[in-house]
């Protein structure tokens, strides 16, 4: 069997409620799955799994959940959602861009956290939203 070189980039992934197919760009501009619900000015993306399945089961919509593997079609820079503006460091490897992402392939084999957990957390961002904390858009 013979191996493939090592990418120098990891695959990005991206979890949603929207149903798209390989070659679809994310672009920024829909309404924001966090905060105020404005039009995203960034859409978001991740190298790590765990991180992606929190996107899409937290998502706005009725779609099912879904996860893409997305390239990022200019640069992109930590998400100070979840880095040092309110986390030391970048643990969940989550990054933003004002460039699209082109949807690679959907991944279809993730395992979902449970129901108790997905509560859990949207009963925490709740309470941070009525405490006034709001996911950083700027």
């Amino acid at each position: 069997m013979a191996s493939k070189p090592e990418s120098t980039t990891p695959p990005y992934y991206h979890g949603t409620k929207a149903d798209l197919k390989p070659g679809d760009l994310i672009q920024p501009g829909f309404h924001s799955n966090y905060g105020k619900k404005n039009k995203a000015k960034f859409i978001y993306l991740t190298a790590t799994l765990d991180a992606a399945i929190w996107g899409a089961e937290l998502a706005a919509g009725d779609g099912r959940e879904r996860i893409y593997i997305v390239e990022p079609t200019g640069p992109i820079e930590d998400d100070p959602n979840l880095t040092d503006k309110k986390f030391p460091g970048n643990p969940t490897k989550s990054y933003r861009s004002q460039h699209p992402f082109r949807v690679m392939d959907e991944l279809t084999d993730w395992q979902s956290h449970t129901p108790q957990q997905v509560q859990t957390m949207k009963d925490h961002l709740e309470r941070l939203k009525q405490l006034g904390i709001e996911a950083i858009e700027d």
